[in-house]
């Protein structure tokens, strides 16, 4: 380059691109693209400041994984440049393959493509257009680098993703019960036989991280409203899907009218390369522009809660600690389909139910802790801790949610 580039993150203050490469990635139409995709999806119809986008979260873990690197170098750990740079990419590129919406359209406007097969085809794609400069950070992606602790620092219970999502979004949604200490954290990271560790002395800010993500996930990630929001964005997906694929034609984008119309799998994806290019080009403003413009359609179900949508009237939602009785749920839809005074076939647009789950450390993915006698324990086994046992535990909460009233005339 020939000068260095810098961006002001309202997180971390200046951060560099310190490669010509890396520079080529952020400017590439497929990481700008992540502009145009928030962080947190719906969550900005409870908290209003959540509007930070999925590019301000790769940029700021790039720039997290830059320290983590520089800290393990200071403390003898041998990391070539090559390895640098690669790691760099890899944390980077993490979420390139996440579409609109995110999580609460992975599985209705796809057929079941986690954004984590798509962002490995993209890197792959990426790797093609570059002459192959992408090759160790498709090994260290795929945990096929020897160097294990590379990819730990991409994808693990303690990455350098949840290290910046956490902190992003607690700074965004300004709630401060998910803060972290993720500079300390950082120092406290080293490597032994070849895996990340934390030096004892940091046990406690891991602790304090497992819970402050499990306090997040309650209050930001799956709260009460941003589920009911995201059940109904699901719901009107499957009626454009139904409309569409009934011979209904759309005034939307070529892209997101293609994928309406077409069952696409993960199998889909790596047969037909083209399609790749299709959902690169989709982002949050092709179902915006789609649903301010089926507010007004003849279809009562996609113009009913495209107007809930963007007037903020969504579906009541009923939390509970135990499952609904099958009783119980057919009652709900009972006294919802009488009050929606609408045809029972329709109903399931306008209400649903399920569970959310949430866990704060899965023992299995284990975060070792490096004692001070040269040992290393996982940090479920640290005797002065028993929180972290306790969140061990998965959690799960049962919801109901249904539409409070409806506009049944254009």
């Amino acid at each position: 380059m020939k000068s260095q580039k810098i961006l002001n993150d309202p997180v971390y203050g200046f951060i560099s691109i310190p490669s010509e490469l890396i520079f080529t990635i952020i400017d590439h139409p497929y990481f700008q693209r992540l502009r145009r995709i928030k962080q947190l999806g719906l969550t900005d119809f409870v908290y209003p400041g959540a509007l930070h986008t999925r590019f301000h979260h790769a940029l700021g873990a790039m720039h997290l994984m830059s320290i983590t690197l520089d800290n393990l170098r200071n403390k003898g750990t041998e990391i070539s440049d090559q390895e640098y740079e690669a790691a760099l990419i890899a944390i980077l590129l993490h979420d390139i393959g996440h579409g609109p919406f995110s999580h609460a359209l992975e599985f209705s406007l796809l057929k079941s493509v986690p954004h984590e097969v798509l962002s490995l085809q993209i890197i792959e794609l990426l790797n093609k257009e570059l002459g192959g400069k992408l090759d160790l950070t498709l090994r260290i992606f795929k945990n096929q680098y020897k160097r294990k602790f590379f990819h730990q620092l991409v994808s693990s219970q303690l990455d350098i993703d949840r290290l910046d999502y956490l902190q992003r979004d607690c700074f965004f949604t300004g709630v401060s019960e998910g803060t972290i200490g993720a500079d300390r954290i950082i120092k406290m990271m080293d490597v032994k036989n070849d895996n990340i560790v934390i030096e004892e002395k940091g046990i406690y800010s891991i602790e304090n991280f497992l819970s402050a993500r499990r306090l997040m996930y309650w209050q930001v990630y799956l709260h009460k409203t941003t589920v009911s929001a995201e059940k109904m964005l699901i719901n009107l997906i499957n009626r454009a899907k139904f409309l569409r694929r009934s011979g209904e034609r759309f005034m939307i984008t070529d892209e997101f009218d293609f994928l309406l119309g077409h069952e696409v799998s993960k199998t889909d994806f790596i047969e037909k390369p083209d399609l790749l290019k299709i959902f690169l080009e989709l982002d949050d403003y092709d179902i915006w522009g789609a649903v301010k413009l089926w507010k007004k359609h003849p279809d009562y179900i996609l113009r009913n809660i495209s107007q809930m949508f963007l007037s903020r009237n969504l579906f009541k939602i009923n939390l509970s600690n135990e499952a609904f009785s099958n009783s119980e749920i057919a009652d709900m839809r009972e006294k919802t389909l009488k009050k929606l005074q609408i045809p029972e076939e329709d109903l399931d647009y306008f209400f649903s139910h399920g569970r959310v789950s949430n866990y704060g450390y899965l023992i299995k993915d284990r975060i070792n802790i490096l004692t001070k006698k040269g040992e290393v324990i996982d940090v479920a086994q640290a005797a002065d801790l028993p929180n972290i046992k306790v969140m061990s535990k998965i959690v799960e909460k049962h919801y109901v949610c249904r539409a409070k009233n409806l506009i049944l005339k254009n």
